[in-house]
């Protein structure tokens, strides 16, 4: 790699981390700033609190220009299932209406949606596990009752990448809405609403990001924003949030009023700190980096005959590799590869390894290496 990282991830000796599609490591500066923060409120208070503020405008900005977005555009939720939340149970439903996902979701992006059935709403699952155009499938599935298409960009477990573009241009002809989940995906490949203009786009911080678990994007677009009922309400979600003494208050107008109370700082300096290494590296570098790195991994198990779960076209794929090895069930090969200091999870019917940009060659390889020892 020609990008100099000056030591930004220190992990323990031995450590093979392949796990960024569960929980990410921090970069050292993220670790500093969240020590820093601590320190100074432990001496001097919220004495700093309005340089917190201008923080967390930063990290609005920086996450705008993660998706190509305004940052009043941009809410700060706690995660990623309340994204979901606020959107699911902010529209206005009828009995009889249908939302379409995936059978192979994260239980966030199901549950939130057949939570609706109380409405009339039917939450219809399309199975992708052997489709050869996903996209295709899922608006076959869309009919003149559904209101909603509910995705995540990168499938959790085997790792399906979704062509947004061609999602978003068949749910404009419907009249659909389409809810992304990018968790998965933000971090790892570069997104821009100018090519993949959905209506929108959630996603936690503490996987691809590098960042903490607590904080998550909410992006809204505007003229839905505004169509959403409101279900939670509290003193930072009015248009005046500092003037305490004002009776009459309304939603603010921008993207804060799904915040309902106070933020959380320590979360908001943590994946500041996060994202400015991102930014400092640029998302088209961070995304030709790991496709190496996937690429590399990807050839390691097919000279060993092991079974690709993860779709082998570059684009349908992004950080994720999940396989099966031969004779060694995945249960048993995950407890042995985590025993053995290989940071890794079972999913899919099988063991998925996430490296990120960053990660050692040398580490993959040590990893595999280990699948080798158990084999013999």
């Amino acid at each position: 790699m020609t990008i100099e990282l000056a030591g930004e991830f220190e992990l323990d000796a031995g450590l093979c981390h392949l796990n960024h599609a569960a929980v990410s490591p921090w970069p050292r500066r993220t670790a500093a700033a969240v020590t820093q923060f601590a320190v100074e409120n432990a001496r001097s208070g919220s004495m700093g609190y309005l340089r917190w503020l201008e923080m967390e405008q930063r990290l609005r900005e920086r996450l705008a220009r993660l998706i190509g977005a305004n940052a009043a555009d941009i809410a700060l939720v706690k995660n990623t299932s309340e994204g979901l939340s606020i959107v699911a149970h902010g529209l206005p439903w009828r009995a009889g209406e249908n939302v379409v996902g995936i059978a192979q979701e994260f239980p966030s992006n199901r549950i939130v949606w057949e939570s609706l059935a109380a409405q009339g709403v039917t939450w219809r699952a399309v199975d992708l596990a052997q489709s050869i155009d996903p996209e295709g499938d899922l608006l076959a599935q869309c009919d003149q009752q559904t209101r909603v298409l509910a995705i995540s960009w990168v499938q959790y477990a085997r790792g399906l990448r979704l062509d947004l573009a061609r999602l978003t241009a068949g749910c404009r002809e419907r009249d659909i809405l389409l809810c992304v989940d990018a968790i998965q995906g933000l971090g790892a490949v570069p997104f821009d609403l100018a090519t993949s203009d959905v209506d929108v786009v959630v996603a936690d911080g503490h996987k691809w990001l590098l960042g903490p678990e607590g904080v998550a994007l909410l992006y809204v677009r505007p003229a839905l924003r505004e169509r959403l009922t409101l279900r939670q309400f509290g003193w930072r979600m009015v248009e005046h949030p500092g003037d305490f003494d004002r009776v009459k208050w309304l939603p603010g107008t921008d993207a804060r009023r799904f915040e309902c109370g106070s933020p959380n700082m320590l979360g908001i300096c943590a994946l500041e700190a996060s994202l400015s290494l991102l930014e400092e590296i640029g998302l088209e570098t961070i995304w030709q980096e790991l496709q190496a790195r996937t690429a590399y991994l990807i050839a390691l198990l097919d000279q060993r005959g092991f079974e690709l779960l993860t779709p082998r076209d570059p684009a349908r794929r992004a950080g994720i590799i999940t396989f099966n090895v031969p004779d060694l069930p995945a249960d048993q090969l995950y407890s042995a590869l985590m025993a053995r200091q290989v940071l890794c999870a079972q999913r899919g019917g099988g063991i998925r390894f996430s490296p990120h940009f960053y990660t050692p060659l040398a580490v993959i390889d040590a990893a595999v290496a280990v699948i080798d020892e158990l084999r013999e």
